[in-house]
């Protein structure tokens, strides 16, 4: 779901945290900015956690770049991204045994972006779906239950394109029958046709915010790309505003949460990733007040209403994830095509 940005991406320049011992500094995503998640912590451990919110990979190794090493100890990054950063030596390998991932959705312990080397670098915490989120009022469910009918001519001008090149280009690529995983330089041309169709159709290109505005205003009736991160937290006054997975499927997000190598406060930091990924900390990181998702550990459920769950899909995730396909994952020189591609369909 969240943007993941090349690694040379610039970030503004920020004044680094103070060290102290009952302090424990993070690089977050803002669903980690919500008191009711922090203070628990806080409270339990006597400490203060000072939060800094990025948004994507390469602002936060800039923000590690313009800090002093020990400055940050918490990083949650994309699960893409994980396997780049314990390369650079980024993350400490954390204690996989104190980890509850036997109580995971099995689909997204996902040990090939999270451990190397028989040693695990960060643990997924929360995941959900790039898919079609729309309203309900202005268009029939139905409809939507075909990927190609969300961007078709029926709808142009009402349709808005999450500004993330990755999962948009996945959808594109899963509704012309190319899996994810299979993504090469010789499938673009494909997928370009796809992109080129959606843009052409769309009143515009927006990132969170803007896209759930666009939603809620009315500006447009679909969001091609969004999924449950974008309405969920919208529901309870808007039920209109939905998402669904298409026959074809959906691209599935992850999030990771790791320590840094360089923190002073190691122990506090650990203590930090378990309580995240404890059925407590899941239950509250997945209803964040800033964007809604599912828990990567089951036993989450305990610990939410039924509310929350039926607006979360808790009883569809068997499902759901049998028909999701992974973030594509390229390499550095399809990774550069495919951002040019990206710009080239932002330009049409």
């Amino acid at each position: 779901m969240i943007r993941r940005s090349a690694l040379l991406a610039s970030a503004a320049t920020a004044a680094a945290p103070a060290l102290a011992q009952d302090e424990l500094n993070a690089l977050v995503w803002c669903d980690h900015t919500d008191p009711a998640l922090i203070e628990p912590f806080e409270e339990e451990h006597g400490v203060r956690v000072n939060l800094r919110e990025y948004e994507g990979t390469g602002a936060a190794l800039a923000l590690l770049d313009q800090s002093r090493p020990g400055d940050w100890d918490v990083l949650v990054i994309d699960a893409i991204d994980v396997f780049r950063a314990a390369q650079a030596g980024i993350l400490a390998p954390l204690p996989a045994e104190e980890l509850p991932t036997g109580d995971f959705f099995p689909e997204v312990v996902l040990e090939a972006n999270n451990s190397q080397d028989g040693e695990t670098y960060a643990v997924t915490e929360k995941f959900g779906y790039n898919t079609i989120s729309f309203n309900s009022d202005a268009v029939e469910p139905e409809a939507m239950t075909s990927l190609a009918n969300a961007w078709s001519e029926d709808y142009a001008g009402r349709i808005s394109i999450y500004d993330y090149y990755l999962p948009v280009m996945g959808l594109a690529a899963i509704a012309e029958g190319i899996p994810t995983g299979k993504i090469d330089a010789d499938s673009l041309e494909t997928i370009s046709a796809t992109l080129g169709t959606m843009r052409d159709r769309a009143a515009s290109v927006a990132g969170v915010v803007a896209a759930q505005t666009a939603l809620a205003t009315g500006e447009v009736d679909i969001v091609v790309g969004g999924g449950e991160w974008l309405t969920a937290v919208l529901q309870e006054e808007r039920p209109e505003l939905t998402w669904t997975i298409p026959e074809e499927g959906a691209v599935l997000w992850a999030q990771s949460i790791g320590v840094l190598a360089d923190s002073a406060r190691k122990d506090l930091a650990t203590e930090f990733v378990k309580y995240i990924v404890s059925p407590e900390g899941q239950a509250r990181l997945a209803t964040s007040s800033c964007f809604w998702g599912m828990p990567a550990n089951r036993e989450a459920g305990a610990h939410l209403s039924d509310a929350q769950k039926e607006i979360l899909r808790w009883d569809a995730q068997e499902d759901y994830l049998s028909r999701a396909q992974l973030y594509p994952a390229p390499d550095e020189d399809l990774d550069i095509e495919m951002q040019d591609l990206w710009l080239d369909t932002l330009q049409r």
